[in-house]
């Protein structure tokens, strides 16, 4: 238990998830299904498990067979309502998370933000004619009903072994896992022994409908800045000032220490939203270091940090990709149930 003298106040927590999720099983509290098939990606704890990796894999995916869209809250941004995301949002418009999609896909799918899932996902389905919605982060909004559910867990921190929230990290009780069609065990070792892979699927108990998925995480051969392109294998040659705004920084420091370890890391907190004071102390930092140094940040940070003048030609982002282990089996199911539905 993360936090055990927390415990009493997770009972009473619990209790009130445990009955609002009963409401919805049994009809009372009302969830929205749609004729369009829908796939949630979400997870039962709070914090970074992968969701975005995977939200992007599947639109990438299914935006070659289908008409594609994504809905997310939004989350950080500074207006209400549902968007679409264009050429003229930023990231205060329609939060960081939509606009790195945006940034890296353009209009190759749809991107969309509501903090209101039912009315969003009408609208975005209806005015882009959408044949799949992709669902960011909606596994505890039950208010939709989504056709197909994958589930993310951390292989560093699973939620078997997790507590409820305020001991332990967990949104809801770990029953919630039934709802998934498959749990994607996310941010795997590149070197998964077979025995391993047993031990997490003799953990998570999956029903006979349930199937169980191993995925890592893969780091592009490039860093990118505005105009330049770094190889990895330079980064040896240089200072480093990590700047991370997102749940969990540790894969990445992990990662840059195998190129380098001349690094200075400043971190902050998920969807932080940086202040003028904030770019001046990165500032500050920056001008500590060597002759050749730079600014490394993560996608989803790079689309906050590139709007300060003071930043945009001195910061250079990592991009990443999810890399799913039996990933034939996999794309397979996702696009069986797309087209039964």
């Amino acid at each position: 238990m993360k936090r055990w003298y927390l415990y009493p106040f997770s009972l009473g927590y619990r209790m009130v998830t445990g009955v609002r999720n009963t409401m919805y099983d049994l009809g009372i509290f009302k969830s929205t299904t749609f004729r369009t098939p829908i796939i949630c990606v979400g997870n039962l704890s709070v914090g970074g498990s992968g969701k975005s990796p995977m939200v992007m894999y599947l639109a990438q995916f299914l935006s070659k067979h289908y008409r594609t869209g994504v809905l997310s809250r939004g989350y950080g941004r500074l207006t209400k309502g549902y968007a679409v995301t264009n050429y003229e949002s930023n990231y205060k418009m329609v939060g960081d998370e939509a606009m790195q999609l945006f940034e890296r896909f353009k209009n190759r799918f749809v991107i969309a933000v509501s903090e209101e899932r039912v009315p969003g996902a009408k609208k975005v389905i209806s005015d882009m004619d959408l044949d799949v919605l992709v669902l960011d982060d909606a596994m505890q909004h039950r208010a939709i009903k989504p056709g197909f559910t994958i589930m993310m867990t951390d292989f560093n921190d699973p939620y078997f072994k997790d507590h409820l929230l305020p001991a332990g990290d967990l949104r809801e009780s770990r029953a919630g896992s039934k709802r998934a069609d498959i749990i994607m065990v996310s941010k795997c070792p590149d070197e998964l022994t077979e025995e391993t892979k047993q031990y997490y699927i003799s953990r998570i108990r999956p029903s006979g409908r349930q199937k169980v998925f191993f995925s890592s995480i893969g780091y592009d051969e490039n860093v990118y800045g505005k105009e330049k392109i770094l190889p990895d294998n330079n980064l040896n040659y240089y200072d480093i000032l990590l700047i991370t705004g997102i749940a969990n920084p540790k894969p990445l420091v992990s990662h840059l220490a195998k190129f380098s370890q001349r690094v200075k890391h400043l971190k902050f907190r998920d969807h932080h939203n940086f202040t003028e004071a904030d770019i001046k102390n990165i500032v500050a930092e920056y001008k500590k270091l060597g002759e050749y140094k730079l600014i490394l940040t993560t996608e989803k940070d790079y689309v906050r940090l590139k709007t300060f003048d003071y930043l945009r030609d001195i910061v250079y982002y990592w991009p990443i990709n999810v890399i799913i282990d039996k990933k034939e089996e996999f794309n397979q199911i996702i696009l069986d149930y797309v087209r039964k539905n």
